[in-house]
């Protein structure tokens, strides 16, 4: 009967407990930072994989940093993926140019 007494007490210790609470301790006073979740999705139709892909998974990490509640942490990531966004349309616009000279120019009519 005190084994019972005792698990329901420590159980309501821990309930209580400050890191139980994490919800309530959330700012969710500021306005959410840009992820950049569209323009990371355009720049998967680029084709320089390995980068735009990047790009998609700082975006996503920027969400999930949002949702923990780390402001900052969202915010750096969201421009990590603006940034590997951009530099993936170049690259893959390049890419295109590249393709579309050499193409042309060995197949003279």
């Amino acid at each position: 009967m005190s084994d019972l007494a005792a698990n329901s007490d420590s159980k309501r210790a821990l309930d209580s407990g400050p890191e139980t609470r994490l919800q309530d301790e959330l700012p969710r006073d500021e306005p959410m930072p840009k992820n950049y979740l569209a323009l990371t999705i355009f720049s998967c139709f680029c084709p320089a994989y390995p980068i735009n892909i990047v790009a998609f998974v700082f975006s996503i990490m920027a969400l999930n940093s949002y949702s923990q509640g780390d402001i900052e942490g969202s915010r750096r990531l969201g421009r990590n993926a603006l940034w590997v966004a951009v530099a993936s349309i170049i690259i893959g616009l390049l890419i295109i140019g590249i393709y579309c000279v050499v193409h042309f120019t060995t197949h003279a009519l």
